[in-house]
């Protein structure tokens, strides 16, 4: 192999994932952020019982307690919430917002931590300081001459629980099942596409399971950055031998090896444990393909030699699979291996795998569900773990990794934009009014109703809304025609700056920070992605002596726009027990919260497919037909690259730590587009050439100009580049029809020779 040319930034990582080198990006960002004398103190109370939750992803705790329950990247969450940095209202009259929005992502987090309640004075173009009171009465002022479902309510996977039902009860209240949230652009496919399949959308997995698991399928998701904590999991299974099955379009470091910080034999020696035992580099859009390829040959053998299918578990527990069986018999290799990118072969070596084991595991993340056919793609691999019986039995059943930390909790407690009616009768009953049954908007249609005109004000607690979503040429200016934005957030960002008519910034406190109320300290609740529910409580004094907590903004705001609302707002913000009583009343599952929070660990909300209880119309798991192999059956041509949105490793969600991705050789810039070696050369091009971008798709044409063409182990076919820059080339409307999640995963694409000088 010919050496590659040097490319500024770019070169080559060779440690393991985790090890000294998480260390040392630890130490560096207490460094820069947090006094070093009580960084140490806060980072050991993360995730434990008598501390808080880490604010990064939503990997559960460990019983066993070790001696820190924190890693690299939620080192990284913590010190960038806990920072000394602070905004104050002497940087804004010195910033204008046309200034500051020169700036880059990283540059406005990095400024540090809102101190002061803000509103946007138009005539200077700047946020000056304002009353609480005075905001939130101007605020119900405006949404009480507005009709209900004009207005927008977004929630980020960060609110707790307590937040996020006062947030729903206060918007069902006022009338609107507008719930626009950060699901809707992750894991809508698994919220939707789950109950269709197995009666529940959460996954149905425990920790303890994966001590018993004797194979773990892992597909579409990045752990060491995205959920890092995972690693230690992972890293424990393959020390007791468990295969590890990868699918991904890129090779990642991480499940290739890891060094655990806590292992002192590796530490010391330098030393790694290999993750995957296979790694498939599987074509972006091409993870039906994939799964339906190993299910057929998981239904050959059967054929040649019997005792593959669980039949028992099929007969009794399942409908659909002759269908199933029929098309499976009918798919031809030749397209599986076409459309997946993967050679028969290497297929059937999976579903001999599969066959041996008694207890299977799949983990699963965005990878899977942000395609054309993310709901499909959720119920292919419940199909694949039905016809093993891979449901309701120690060591098996379904993982999807949820990215914030409470984003599950937040949909169990209410935020959805289409409730259950029974739901709604528990909120009638309790309350003494009508909530609206009409469903709301999701976060695209949220958007586009705001671009349309149609949606005059939007509240967002929490997150970073516009950023987040695709086409910025479209949202970015959406945001300018409201009448009204309101921002609960403890940091700024873009989505800040894209002013309305009014706009609000509202400081909130953060996971680490000491919430006091009227009747005391409180702490508040998460759950996480393996359905443990437990409580939060920080420690730390406020960033500013002027910050409120979310269900006292939330509060405040309700309070302000309801003059005649029966509930109880204020009393409710004085002891969070209060709210958790309302939320045992009304949402199934949480008998005896109070009681059963307190407990160190938390407690486990119901999952019926454990019991092999299907909660769907038949009564049984259902099969899935997934009919042909193309994720999205529109746009198909020899030059058409797959593009896939990913993160650094410096980064969560839309927040950037720093400017490097160290673990893919990319350090001090964010401007490449990872490609294969050969679709570069298909190209008459060479690593480190400067390419353009532009997106084949029905509608609008969209472009991304001069990034740097970076060689990188990457399915031929399929082409990467970081979010949320390239959300540029996501189309507003490319989603998957089922749950109105964004296709970022597997957008068409074209690279050319960049002409941009």
């Amino acid at each position: 192999m010919a050496k590659l040319r040097d490319v500024p930034g770019i070169r080559k990582y060779d440690g393991p994932a985790g090890g000294w080198g998480a260390l040392k990006a630890t130490a560096t960002a207490i460094r820069l952020q947090m006094d070093t004398v009580k960084a140490p103190i806060t980072l050991l109370r993360t995730n434990q019982p008598d501390g808080f939750d880490c604010p990064g992803c939503a990997w559960p705790d460990k019983e066993h307690r070790s001696t820190f329950q924190f890693c690299e990247n939620g080192a990284k969450a913590v010190t960038w919430e806990a920072t000394t940095k602070r905004v104050t209202p002497e940087f804004f009259a010195a910033n204008t917002v046309s200034a500051l929005l020169n700036r880059t992502d990283f540059e406005l987090e990095d400024q540090g931590r809102l101190t002061h309640p803000l509103v946007y004075d138009r005539a200077t173009d700047t946020f000056r300081p304002v009353e609480w009171e005075t905001a939130f009465a101007r605020m119900g002022e405006i949404l009480r001459g507005l009709s209900p479902d004009q207005v927008e309510f977004y929630t980020s996977g960060r609110a707790s629980n307590e937040a996020a039902y006062l947030y729903q009860l206060f918007a069902r209240e006022y009338g609107t099942n507008n719930f626009p949230d950060c699901s809707n652009m992750c894991h809508e496919p698994t919220s939707v596409g789950l109950p269709r399949s197995i009666g529940i959308g959460k996954g149905t997995v425990s920790l303890d399971d994966f001590d018993q698991c004797e194979l773990i399928i892992s597909i579409g998701h990045n752990p060491g950055t995205n959920h890092p904590r995972m690693m230690g999991t992972l890293h424990e299974a393959s020390r007791r031998k468990v295969p590890i099955l990868v699918f991904n379009p890129l090779r990642e470091r991480a499940l290739e090896r890891f060094a655990d910080p806590q292992n002192m034999l590796e530490m010391a020696t330098y030393g790694s444990t290999r993750i995957a035992s296979s790694y498939f580099l599987v074509r972006a859009g091409g993870d039906a393909a994939a799964i339906k390829g190993v299910m057929k040959a998981l239904l050959e053998l059967e054929a040649t030699q019997g005792n593959v299918l669980d039949h028992d578990f099929i007969a009794g527990h399942t409908e659909g699979f002759a269908a199933l069986a029929e098309d499976l018999a009918a798919t031809e290799w030749a397209d599986i291996e076409k459309t997946s990118g993967l050679a028969r072969a290497d297929l059937e070596r999976v579903a001999a795998a599969y066959a041996k084991s008694n207890a299977t595991i799949v983990t699963y993340g965005m990878g899977v569900t942000q395609h054309n056919e993310g709901t499909a793609n959720v119920r292919l691999l419940c199909d694949l773990l039905m016809l093993r019986g891979n449901f309701g039995k120690p060591g098996a059943g379904i993982c999807p990794l949820r990215g914030h930390s409470n984003v599950q909790g937040n949909r169990t407690v209410g935020i959805t934009e289409k409730p259950s009616a029974e739901f709604l009768q528990r909120l009638a009953d309790t309350f003494g009014f009508r909530p609206p049954a009409a469903h709301g908007h999701d976060a695209v249609r949220a958007m586009q109703a705001m671009i349309d005109g149609s949606a005059r004000a939007l509240f967002c607690l929490g997150g970073n809304f516009a950023v987040a979503l695709p086409d910025p040429d479209q949202c970015f200016p959406a945001m300018g025609k409201l009448d009204l934005s309101v921002h609960v957030g403890t940091k700024l960002n873009r989505t800040h700056l894209l002013v309305a008519r009014e706009t609000y910034l509202l400081p909130c406190l953060g996971r680490t920070e000491l919430d006091v109320q009227e009747t005391g300290p409180q702490s508040v609740t998460v759950e996480d992605s393996m359905s443990m529910v437990h409580a939060s409580a920080g420690r730390l004094a406020p960033a500013s002596a002027l910050l409120r907590s979310e269900p006292a903004i939330v509060a405040g705001i309700a309070t302000a726009t309801l003059p005649d609302s029966r509930v109880p707002w204020l009393e409710l913000v004085a002891d969070y027990d209060r709210i958790r009583d309302l939320i045992e009343q009304t949402v199934p599952g949480f008998d005896d919260f109070n009681t059963r929070v307190r407990v160190p660990g938390g407690f486990r909300m119901p999952l019926p497919p454990t019991e092999r209880r299907w909660e769907t119309p038949s009564g049984k798991a259902e099969f899935y037909v997934f009919k042909g192999l193309q994720e999205d059956k529109q746009v198909h041509a020899d030059d058409v690259l797959r593009l896939v949105t990913i993160r650094s490793h410096d980064q969560y969600n839309t927040t950037i730590y720093a400017m490097d991705d160290r673990y893919r050789g990319v350090f001090g810039r964010r401007d490449v587009l990872f490609m294969n070696a050969a679709d570069l050369a298909a190209r008459g091009l060479e690593h480190g050439d400067l390419v353009d971008i532009e997106t084949i798709a029905a509608g609008r044409q969209l472009r991304f100009d001069k990034l740097t063409a970076i060689e990188y182990d990457i399915a031929p076919g399929s082409v990467a580049a970081y979010y949320p820059e390239a959300n540029r080339l996501v189309p507003l409307d490319y989603i998957d029809e089922d749950s109105g999640t964004p296709s970022y995963k597997s957008v068409p694409v074209r690279v050319l020779r960049s002409t941009v000088t």
